[in-house]
């Protein structure tokens, strides 16, 4: 189940992407030969005008095949090598554009449909085979007290049983006007060492404009906050903590168990995360296309598309070993 899921949410995050790029350049003029959904050979396909839409047997993203974007150029007067430089750099951008789009998108709906975390001292939800529901715990129950101290939040909750780990605690809960002692020992989480027993918060849905509102600055604050992490990471400041798509599957199956919301928001953080590192001026991504376009209007003409396939040939070849370093140690990792 976890593949099926890291499987949907690649491909969605690729479509949308590939989309992004689809949109700009329909709305630029440029021709589209080919939108397809997914890779390998066609289940399905229908043209419509100039474009032929398709339906792939691999579930594995998608492509465009814009007219003189890729192979020889074109003298086709609507293909993007014979655009105007700022609408071929609006079809590059485009595609991450989309992406935070998305998360954006995808906040709003959680927020809206599904709600956020509210710190109420409430249960919201009870992991199966985890310490509370060996203990009886149930959701709707309120926590009063844990080893005698009182919790009016869910905070204070979390707080209380993450500094106990692998230790028999006391929970006093309020169950239908009823107090109740329960006893649970924690367990040990084994990446961040703190206690947990497996309870999750109540979800409270906000409203149409504050969803909104809240989408966008999560979006903001999302994106900030992995443009810093890959500065410190660059500088050393921290270590290089990254994972591959094997690494990648095993956290949206993690994702999934915790609900929808919780698939949905890592599914929207996966999103900036690809828009982001698609900006990247690396050899082989939409970022060094932006590079190679500001170079032409700085100089006044283009760079040599022989040099510059080639440039991304070897771009290529580096992020593909990358990407086999990245998934044995995303294999180690989960192998222990």
């Amino acid at each position: 189940m976890s593949i099926i899921l890291a499987l949907l949410v690649f491909s969605v995050l690729i479509v949308v992407h590939e989309g992004g790029h689809f949109l700009a350049a329909k709305r630029a003029g440029i021709r589209v030969d080919e939108f397809a959904v997914g890779m390998g050979p066609a289940l399905w396909q229908f043209k419509k005008g100039e474009t032929v839409y398709s339906l792939r047997a691999f579930p594995l993203g998608g492509y465009n095949r814009i007219a003189g974007m890729e192979g020889p150029e074109t003298s086709d007067p609507r293909g993007f090598n014979r655009q105007p430089l700022f609408k071929r750099m609006g079809v590059i951008a485009a595609g991450s554009g989309m992406n935070f789009l998305l998360a954006v998108v995808l906040f709003i709906l959680t927020y809206m449909v599904l709600g956020v975390p509210a710190d109420y001292n409430i249960i919201g939800r009870v992991e199966p085979g985890k310490p509370a529901a060996a203990a009886g715990l149930q959701p709707g129950d309120r926590g009063l007290a844990i080893n005698n101290i009182s919790v009016d939040s869910w905070t204070q909750m979390v707080e209380l049983i993450n500094s106990h780990p692998e230790t028999e605690i006391s929970l006093l809960i309020e169950r239908q006007g009823q107090r109740e002692e329960v006893t649970v020992t924690t367990i040990k989480d084994p990446q961040s060492g703190v206690g947990l027993i497996g309870i999750g918060p109540s979800w409270e849905r906000q409203g149409f404009w504050r969803s909104i509102i809240m989408g966008f600055r999560q979006s903001i604050a999302i994106t900030v906050l992995i443009i810093v992490s890959l500065v410190q990471m660059v500088t050393g400041q921290v270590p290089a903590d990254v994972v591959g798509p094997v690494g990648i599957v095993q956290l949206v199956g993690e994702a999934a168990t915790f609900g929808l919301a919780n698939l949905l928001i890592f599914t929207a953080v996966l999103s900036v995360n690809l828009g982001l590192i698609n900006l990247l001026p690396i050899p082989a991504l939409d970022g060094s296309r932006l590079v190679f376009l500001s170079i032409e209007g700085i100089r006044g003409r283009p760079i040599e598309p022989e040099k510059e396939n080639f440039i991304h040939l070897i771009g290529f070849a580096l992020l593909f070993g990358l990407l086999i370093i990245i998934t044995y140690q995303d294999i180690m990792r989960i192998l222990g």
